[in-house]
C-alpha cells in the first residue's frame, strides 16, 4: 500500500496538458462512447459521490465523452454498483469509482459475494485516498497524548476501554480490530452508522475513543471536543499535522489508508483502459481537484492500472487473516 500511496504528489499543469493531448489523440484513433457512465455505490452528497461528480465534470471537459454522467446505485454497502459494472458493456462507456474495502475486504467479509474483484474488474487507477484518525474524548485525562498512553489507560480502565467505529464490517471497524491486536489490550468495539456519529459519540463521552476517517474528526477537533493522538498515513496528515503517525509511534501495521479506485469491466480492451487511465491522471492534475478533495477530507492519489491491481492483491492478502480471526460476518 505504501508504494501506491507515498509516490502520489501530483505533477503540475504542464503534465496535465501533455496527458490531455495524449488522450485526445487516443480518442481520434478509436471509437468513443456517446456517454460515460460513472457508477457510484453511495447516495448523492457523500464523499464518493462528490468525487464522482468532480471527475465527471473534468472528464467531460477533457473530451472523454460528449457527456459524463454520475449514476448513483446506493445499497448493499457499495456492492450494487459493482454488480452494475459487471453488466456494463466493455466499450469504455462505464466507469466505477469505489472505496478500496469493496474490492479488498468484502471477499473476506461476505460468504456469497456476487462478484470477484480480480476477475470481474479491470483496474484503471486510484483517484483519492483518506487516512484514519484515533481520536480521544473527554472520558480520558488530558495527559493521555499518545498511542502508548491510550494502551495504558485501556489496561487500567478495562470497563471503559471502548472504541467507536463507522459501522460493523467497515474499514474503520477492522482498523479498530487491528489497533486492539497491536496494543495487546482488550477493547470493546462499538459500531455506529457512519464515522461522524462514531466521532460524536467519543466527543460526548458516550465512548472513550473513536477511529474513523480524518474527515469525520476535523470539525470536532477544531472545536476542541476531541483530540487526535495518531493518524494512519505513511506521513503526517495535513489535516492533523500535530499528531504523530501510528508508524512514528511504533505501530507500523496501522499504516493504512483507504483509497478510492476507478474500474472498468474486466472484458474492456487494455488500450481502452489505458486511455481512461491517462484521462483520469489529466483530470486529477491541478489545484482545483486538490482543493475540492481537501474540502471533504481527501487527498489526491494516482496510480497506473498495474499499480492499482498490485495494491488490491496486497491489501486483500493483508486483511484476510485479521478478518478471519475476528470471526466477523454481516450476520454476526
Amino acid at each position: 500500500m505504501d508504494s501506491l500511496m507515498n509516490r502520489r504528489r501530483f505533477h503540475a499543469h504542464a503534465g496535465a496538458i501533455v496527458l490531455c493531448s495524449t488522450f485526445a489523440r487516443g480518442l481520434r484513433a478509436q471509437p468513443r462512447p456517446e456517454m460515460l457512465r460513472i457508477l457510484c455505490g453511495y447516495p448523492a452528497g457523500g464523499p464518493v459521490d462528490l468525487v464522482c461528480r468532480t471527475l465527471a465534470e473534468r472528464l467531460g471537459a477533457a473530451g472523454s465523452a460528449p457527456r459524463a454522467l454520475v449514476e448513483n446505485k446506493p445499497g448493499a454497502a457499495g456492492r450494487l454498483a459493482v454488480e452494475e459494472l459487471r453488466r456494463a458493456g466493455a466499450d469504455g462507456s462505464a466507469l466505477l469509482v469505489t472505496p478500496a474495502s469493496v474490492v479488498t475486504m468484502y471477499p473476506h467479509v461476505y460468504r456469497q459475494l456476487s462478484y470477484d474483484p480480480f476477475t470481474d474488474l479491470a483496474p484503471v487507477g486510484a483517484v483519492a485516498a483518506t487516512g484514519f484518525a484515533l481520536a480521544l474524548g473527554p472520558r480520558l485525562d488530558a495527559n493521555v497524548q499518545t498511542v502508548d498512553d491510550f494502551a495504558r489507560w485501556c489496561g487500567a480502565h478495562p470497563a471503559q476501554a471502548q472504541c467507536a467505529n463507522a459501522g460493523a464490517g467497515s474499514m474503520p471497524h477492522f482498523m479498530a480490530l487491528l489497533l486492539e491486536r497491536e496494543l495487546r489490550v482488550p477493547i470493546t468495539h462499538v459500531p455506529y452508522r457512519g464515522g461522524q456519529l462514531a466521532m460524536q459519540a467519543a466527543a460526548s463521552g458516550e465512548v472513550a475513543a473513536a477511529i474513523a476517517t480524518e474527515a469525520a474528526a476535523r470539525t470536532l477537533v477544531q472545536s476542541g471536543r476531541l483530540r487526535v493522538v495518531a493518524t494512519s498515513g505513511a506521513e503526517r496528515s495535513p489535516f492533523f499535522a500535530q499528531a504523530a503517525t501510528f508508524r512514528e509511534q511504533g505501530f507500523a501495521p496501522l499504516t493504512q489508508r483507504e483509497w478510492f479506485g476507478a474500474f472498468m469491466p474486466a472484458r474492456t480492451p487494455a488500450t481502452t483502459v489505458q486511455t481512461m487511465a491517462d484521462a483520469l491522471r489529466a483530470a486529477l492534475a491541478g489545484p482545483e481537484v486538490r482543493d475540492a478533495w481537501e474540502r471533504i477530507g481527501l487527498l489526491v492519489e494516482s496510480s497506473t492500472p498495474a499499480e492499482l491491481a498490485a495494491a488490491m492483491r496486497s491489501e486483500h492478502r493483508f486483511w484476510g487473516p485479521l478478518i478471519k480471526a475476528s470471526g466477523f460476518t454481516p450476520e454476526s
